[in-house]
């Protein structure tokens, strides 16, 4: 939501014609950023699945610049997971983010891009940060542990920005969202984040739980948990849905999560973000992203609602919304990870926009979204 008061001014109007290369089209804020942009009428949208550009490989890239001399840059293409993925997979992690945002960044110097928006994540922000995050928090003590390879990629990601633009006077702008959800969300039980993953065991639950095997043979068909899809037999499925906490007994059905439930998590609109995203390349440019002439720091700017709530409170939401009615069980030999992790969004609203759609909006719509697809 822009904020009609404030005075908008930018050293570059984005035409509608204008060659706009969203990085990371498919994906969660990707693709809601082509859906902004091609509803606000931008007509000269650039595209490239991974299949025919590979963000990692320098010389594709670069071949690709010189070809299409996109002049503004959405960089939204990132290897992204939960908690366990970027556990497990540190060394992809941090060299693959690392790869795709140096050469996206380095070339668009190189082809004098008007303008380029990097999206980061607020994983960025020390393990015990003090609430709510602001971004002069940043590099003030140590990272969580279980996404540092990620998070340090993405601190690369900014210090390579802000240092373009003070060396080389580019106009390249960092934003750091919040946890996000929205169409095209990754519900893939093995690497999906809290709310999606949500989403999705609680609708195979209540699914169980009404002993409609028609819909859990066609969720698994369309995403195979494991290898295992609708065409498995009853006990194979049951199977999977137990390791991944989906349970039946006599007492019902049961949906295990992860930790005590107790952590407080703030979630965004992924339309929402998208739009944030729009407004920043339309009408803000680097140097409205600090003060300090001497010393420029901390330059990125969160995007994000300034409210949190429990996962448990989550969970319950989701639950009323599927009508779910069997209960949840909380695993809390698996970690919580940061308790709290809020961001200021002051920076944000002081440029002159602000999220529109409520959490329990959000919810309804995804879970819609979801059944749908």
């Amino acid at each position: 939501m822009v904020i009609e008061s404030l005075t908008i001014s930018s050293r570059f109007n984005m035409k509608k014609d204008a060659r706009i290369y969203v990085a990371g089209h498919r994906g969660l804020v990707g693709s809601a950023i082509v859906k902004n942009l091609t509803k606000k009428g931008y007509s000269n949208l650039l595209t490239r699945t991974h299949s025919e550009l590979d963000l990692i490989d320098a010389k594709s890239v670069a071949d690709f610049f010189d070809k299409e001399q996109p002049e503004y840059i959405f960089l939204a293409a990132a290897k992204v997971g939960g908690i366990v993925a970027n556990n497990i997979y540190r060394g992809e992690f941090i060299y693959e983010n690392l790869m795709i945002q140096n050469n996206v960044i380095h070339q668009s110097y190189l082809h004098n891009v008007k303008k380029l928006l990097f999206l980061g994540s607020t994983c960025i922000y020390p393990k015990n940060c003090t609430q709510p995050m602001k971004e002069d928090y940043l590099l003030t003590d140590v990272l969580e542990y279980t996404n540092e390879p990620y998070a340090i990629a993405k601190i690369a990601g900014i210090k390579l920005c802000e240092s373009y633009n003070l060396q080389y006077g580019t106009n390249f702008i960092s934003v750091m969202p919040t946890n996000l959800y929205g169409p095209n969300d990754n519900f893939d039980l093995e690497k999906s984040h809290v709310l999606p993953a949500l989403i999705r065991k609680i609708y195979l639950g209540n699914a169980l739980e009404k002993k409609d095997w028609d819909i859990i043979r066609h969720d698994l068909n369309k995403l195979p948990i494991e290898g295992i899809n609708g065409k498995s037999n009853e006990q194979t499925i049951l199977g999977v849905l137990s390791k991944y906490g989906i349970t039946e007994s006599n007492d019902g059905v049961s949906v295990e999560i992860w930790g005590s439930g107790k952590p407080m998590r703030e979630f965004l609109w992924s339309e929402d973000m998208a739009d944030a995203c729009v407004f920043l390349m339309e009408n803000r440019d680097f140097k409205d992203t600090y003060t300090s002439e001497t010393e420029v720091r901390n330059t990125h700017i969160n995007i994000g609602t300034g409210e949190d709530i429990s996962i448990s409170d989550v969970a319950k939401l989701i639950k009323n919304e599927i009508k779910f009615k069997g209960v949840f069980k909380f695993n809390t030999e698996k970690p919580d990870g940061t308790l709290k992790k809020l961001t200021d969004v002051t920076k944000l609203n002081n440029l002159g926009w602000r999220h529109q759609i409520t959490l329990e909006e959000g919810i309804k719509k995804l879970v819609n979204w979801y059944v749908k697809s």
